[in-house]
């Protein structure tokens, strides 16, 4: 029996996704790869661990400014060129970046990296939900938000493998491939765009989002330093980020549809429940890889790449749950999974809030598996549902929403933790102490998780609505939301 009307993929849609998850994979697993070089870096350049961090600030930065306007650009110049576009960005940033002869060129070069990420990531998701046609979401979604939940994980071992056996700059040199791959296949299988259009740019909204944005993400970034919150270099970044994404909020709701970004969107009950959620499990999914590799190499006496190592069954139980999360996506009610995935998830933090330096590793190993097979079953239905309902032109402002919640999710999920590990080791003088510290980090860990499962209850309990963002043949009709 063929499969039903409502859940059927077109051929073509697969070769949407799978070309743009190539280039998807040299983003992710970049970002992640180069967080655990820093201190390698600050040797090899002659510079500060301080100095240094700018080479992962500075890329986050031009990703928060861009990151707005990739709705707005896709108007313009249309979907596929712009990909073409911000992946030679990509390629031009990290040839560049491997090629950089001291900490100020290299960090400029992260930041045309950044340039180029911030345009694909939403565009990402915009490309195949349009593709799709609000068939199969779940399956398709299991694909493409692979990179996203693998990166933190898989990308520690990569770049331990690296920083262990070859120079710093092969960091960059392994984006290259999936570079150039992806430039090839979406030359060849992304549909082709129409004529360039004009299209107003929103500047007083770009001028509140972008620095709104960035001054957020700034003040975030520099919490792991003496003080935390305290900062100067914090608050004040977080204070004006926040006024002005009020002032936005403000302005977009005046706008309407005519917004940098039309948060009037967000009257969409799942999508709005979506985007909250995909906060919290930015916080689960980052922040708690913030704790674990710190936990096993300060803890443990773990080197980076043993660290990197313990952390693949994590990677291993993500696999392979997502295939059936997205297929029962499309068929169980989005509520349900997000509610059990987040309590597996939780199942699978709970024993590190428990765990001690003697700990059996065999067993934590065991309980990153059972994490894993739950952040697999979290992630699908949320990007799923956050798009159901919603008009092919929704779909490119919704895509920016849920990036935007995911992204600062993450970074203020990575500060929270980072924080209260930095209080809690501060007096810690013996390896019970030390535990101790993790300990009460990994309970805060286990809390933002539980939060995500009650949040989950907001969500449509009804599957199968579909979407309006592309029918994949003449003259198929939007199907509305239930």
């Amino acid at each position: 029996m063929s499969e039903p009307d409502a859940t059927r993929i077109d051929p073509v849609v697969w070769r949407t996704v799978w070309t743009v998850l190539v280039g998807g994979l040299a983003v992710l697993f970049d970002t992640t790869i180069v967080a655990v070089a820093l201190h390698t870096l600050a040797g090899e350049l002659h510079a500060s661990v301080a100095t240094v961090q700018w080479v992962s600030t500075g890329y986050l930065l031009a990703l928060g400014v861009t990151v707005p306007i990739a709705g707005w650009a896709q108007r313009i110049i249309g979907a596929k060129r712009l990909w073409l576009v911000a992946l030679t960005l990509f390629l031009a940033g990290s040839v560049l970046s491997s090629l950089a002869w001291g900490v100020g060129s290299l960090i400029a070069f992260r930041v045309v990296q950044g340039v180029g990420g911030g345009l694909l990531m939403p565009l990402m998701s915009t490309m195949v939900m349009q593709a799709a046609g609000g068939r199969g979401l779940g399956r398709i979604m299991a694909v493409v938000s692979l990179p996203a939940v693998l990166g933190p994980i898989l990308g520690p071992v990569v770049g331990g493998l690296i920083l262990a056996h070859l120079h710093w700059s092969w960091m960059f040199w392994v984006n290259v491939p999936f570079c150039v791959v992806g430039l090839v296949l979406a030359v060849l299988f992304l549909p082709s765009d129409g004529p360039v259009r004009r299209a107003p740019l929103d500047v007083v909204g770009f001028a509140l989002m972008a620095p709104g944005l960035v001054g957020v993400l700034w003040g975030l970034s520099n919490t792991a330093g003496p003080g935390a919150f305290a900062r100067a270099d914090v608050l004040a970044p977080l204070a004006v980020g926040l006024v002005l994404l009020a002032a936005f909020v403000a302005w977009a709701l005046r706008r309407r549809g005519r917004a940098l970004v039309d948060l009037m969107l967000l009257r969409h009950r799942a999508l709005a429940s979506s985007s909250l959620l995909l906060f919290l499990s930015g916080i689960t999914l980052y922040g708690a890889m913030v704790l674990m590799p710190l936990y096993f190499q300060e803890l443990r006496g773990a080197s980076v790449l043993e660290a990197g190592l313990l952390l693949v069954p994590q990677g291993l139980g993500t696999l392979a749950s997502r295939s059936l999360a997205g297929r029962l996506s499309d068929t169980v009610s989005a509520r349900l999974l997000a509610v059990a995935g987040f309590g597996v998830v939780l199942l699978g933090t709970v024993p590190f809030a428990l765990a001690d330096a003697r700990t059996s590793l065999w067993l934590l190993m065991a309980c990153l598996f059972v994490r894993g097979l739950g952040l697999g079953v979290v992630v699908v239905p949320l990007m799923a549902s956050g798009f159901r309902g919603l008009e092919r032109d929704e779909v490119p402002d919704a895509s920016i929403v849920t990036r935007i919640a995911q992204q600062v999710g993450g970074s203020f999920g990575t500060a929270v933790l980072a924080v209260v590990l930095a209080g809690a080791s501060a007096s810690a003088t013996s390896a019970p102490a030390l535990a101790g510290a993790f300990q009460q980090s990994f309970w805060w860990a286990a809390g933002f998780t539980a939060l995500g499962a009650l949040v989950s209850l907001t969500l449509p309990g009804r599957p199968g609505a579909t979407t309006g963002a592309a029918p994949t043949s003449a003259g198929a009709a939007p199907v509305p939301a239930r």
